[in-house]
């Protein structure tokens, strides 16, 4: 199904294509913002079992799923993209514990699929929307891309085989792949174009801002007694905005001639769980209810990136990823998302 779509600024057929799956999704709809920003044209490929069809507003949005090859090939014939973004994936690790079959169907056979069908038709170029779970519990921190991979759960186990699967493609094909592993993200578009908008939502952020909003009774703090500053995890936040602008770093690098990299996308500086908590307390301006818990079963202590090699080979440069930036963004997004309009936090998150 093509959703039709009339471009905003500049005429379509002066921009080069590029295919987004998962693009009306949290992370691949900030990046199709970023790419026509770049001058491309994102061409938006997504089965909307978790994209929004209102999140698609930079170029077309094709309906399918990444197994429909028959599709797939069209949509690749009618557009002919320079490259691809790949975001078309399962990312909630505690499900996958409980239906690993679905994730490795969908994250690793998926990607496979597309990967034949993109070489098939001679696009050659893909950046690849990968994870920090596939270092699992870090030895040490921050984390560089050298340390040792061992994930935890069958979401990151799914990542780490479609890495490993793309270095061989790239070594035995003319194929160019980016895996760009990311830590947490967070924040909203700075426009208020998008947004983190998951049901049900699992992220720290959004739940806590929620919480302060009144949309939830309380959040609860999972673990209180790990070797941190005030004995809750620690976590390595990136806004979205900024991992969005990395992947069109990314895509241009190869574009360019560039050859394949895996990346981390972080900012080398942790939060914890009760920062994270009094950052959004105070730009909200009211109390949390806290519900301290048990641990979480495979929950790290410590997650926070060694970003310097991306920051080195694509000169990328996080501009809004300061905590505070993280949330007064993400703020204004579910303040209007839920249509809730108070003053004192309003004028605070601006």
């Amino acid at each position: 199904m093509t959703v039709p779509f009339r471009s905003p600024v500049s005429p379509v057929s002066a921009r080069r294509r590029v295919l987004v799956t998962g693009g009306a999704g949290y992370v691949g709809s900030h990046a199709c913002k970023a790419l026509y920003r770049a001058g491309f044209l994102p061409i938006v490929y997504d089965n909307l079992s978790n994209g929004r069809p209102d999140a698609v507003r930079w170029g077309p949005l094709e309906r399918g799923q990444l197994s429909d090859t028959a599709h797939l090939r069209a949509i690749i014939a009618r557009y002919r993209p320079v490259g691809v973004l790949h975001f078309a994936a399962l990312i909630e690790a505690g499900r996958s514990v409980i239906a690993p079959r679905t994730f490795y169907e969908t994250n690793v056979a998926g990607t496979l699929s597309l990967v034949n069908t993109m070489i098939d038709a001679g696009v050659r170029t893909l950046v690849m929307s990968s994870t920090a779970a596939v270092y699992g519990e870090p030895a040490t921190t921050p984390i560089a891309e050298t340390h040792a991979l061992n994930p935890v759960n069958p979401y990151g186990r799914s990542k780490l085989f479609v890495e490993e699967a793309l270095r061989d493609v790239c070594s035995a094909e003319r194929f160019t792949a980016t895996a760009l592993r990311y830590f947490n993200a967070a924040g909203a578009d700075p426009d208020g174009d998008l947004g983190e908008d998951h049901d049900p939502e699992t992220h720290l952020i959004p739940l806590v801002i929620q919480t302060a909003l009144g949309l939830r009774e309380s959040i609860s703090v999972f673990g209180t007694d790990y070797e941190t500053p005030d004995g809750t995890c620690v976590r390595d936040y990136v806004h979205v905005s900024d991992l969005a602008q990395a992947h069109v770093l990314a895509l241009q690098r190869m574009l360019d001639g560039g050859d394949s990299l895996i990346a981390n996308l972080g900012t080398n500086r942790g939060y914890t769980v009760r920062d994270v908590i009094g950052i959004v307390e105070d730009v909200v301006g009211r109390e949390i209810h806290v519900v301290e818990t048990a641990r979480r079963p495979g929950d790290p202590a410590r997650l926070v990136a060694d970003a310097t090699l991306a920051k080195k080979v694509l000169g990328w440069r996080p501009r809004r990823s300061e905590l505070r930036s993280i949330v007064k963004d993400a703020v204004r997004w579910i303040a209007r998302r839920h249509q809730i309009s108070d003053a004192a936090f309003v004028a605070e998150a601006v």
